[in-house]
């Protein structure tokens, strides 16, 4: 994808996150988690189940489920200031470990193994699409973070940043999406929120969401695929604005997301078993 034509760099003090497991309703303000709402639930077995999340159905002779609209994709390129239309792209991110989530003790008896950091020195956004990561392979023990923050108030400093008005489409998409647009402002970093996802789950960033570039999480040395799929017209500012983090104190860090044992997903709960305690 093209280069922004436009970054900014903000100075900040020292800002200190911890990141959790990944939930769909933690992250709904920012976007969506994709995964197998009933891992429990063999296809085979679907037919005899009423309610199925999604509007599950029974699919393909029985043998499969189908879960409808899982996640919202949307094009607001017809808003873009060059009017150069956007289309859909499909792109292979290979992306190396950055960070490790730290063991826990052997023993209650033992204090508890030091976090582990990670810098965050840029966030960006797609302001006229939604972007979805979607990982192709998940050795066992690999994650990645996903860091995210909600919007400001339109201000001087982002006066020039290009991005939709409203959520109007050349299609039905706009009224089926699930969340408001973020607006023109800058990140929120008192918002900011960091999880760590598993390989069994993909997500898509809502249009014009604040997010950091991704961060695979694992051993040094190893990597996770991924297939992204977003819609692009090649002009740089309409297809990806940044925003820069510099550290108050020279030599100290600004902004950062912090790992512990805590941070490790345990295995995804299926859906049905979670509404059932509703």
């Amino acid at each position: 994808m093209p280069s922004p034509t436009k970054n900014i760099t903000l100075t900040v003090p020292k800002l200190v996150f911890e990141a959790v497991p990944l939930t769909r309703e933690a992250f709904a303000p920012f976007g969506d988690v994709i995964n197998n709402p009933r891992p429990d639930l063999h296809p085979f077995s679907a037919t005899s189940v009423p309610s199925l999340p999604f509007d599950g159905i029974s699919a393909n002779q029985c043998s499969a489920i189908k879960y409808q609209h899982v996640s919202r994709q949307i094009n607001l390129y017809p808003q873009a200031p060059s009017a150069v239309p956007g289309v859909s792209v499909m792109n292979i991110f290979i992306c190396a470990s950055r960070i490790s989530i730290p063991t826990s003790s052997a023993s209650p008896s033992q204090p508890p193994p030091p976090a582990t950091a990670f810098p965050v020195r840029v966030l960006e956004r797609h302001p006229f699409t939604t972007q979805t990561f979607i990982p192709l392979s998940a050795p066992e023990n690999q994650h990645y973070l996903v860091i995210v923050a909600p919007t400001l108030p339109p201000a001087d400093a982002d006066a020039d940043l290009p991005v939709p008005a409203n959520l109007t489409t050349t299609d039905q998409a706009g009224a089926s999406y699930p969340r408001p647009l973020p607006g023109r402002g800058l990140p929120d970093l008192s918002g900011l929120r960091a999880f760590v996802a598993t390989g069994k789950q993909a997500v898509t960033y809502g249009a014009g969401t604040w997010h950091a570039p991704m961060v695979a999480v694992g051993k040094p040395g190893t990597a996770l695929d991924f297939l992204v799929v977003q819609f692009a017209n090649g002009v740089g500012e309409e297809d990806c604005q940044e925003i820069y983090f510099k550290a108050e104190r020279e030599g100290k860090q600004g902004v950062v997301v912090e790992l512990t044992p805590a941070s490790k997903p345990q295995d995804l709960e299926p859906m049905g078993s979670r509404l059932a305690r509703l």
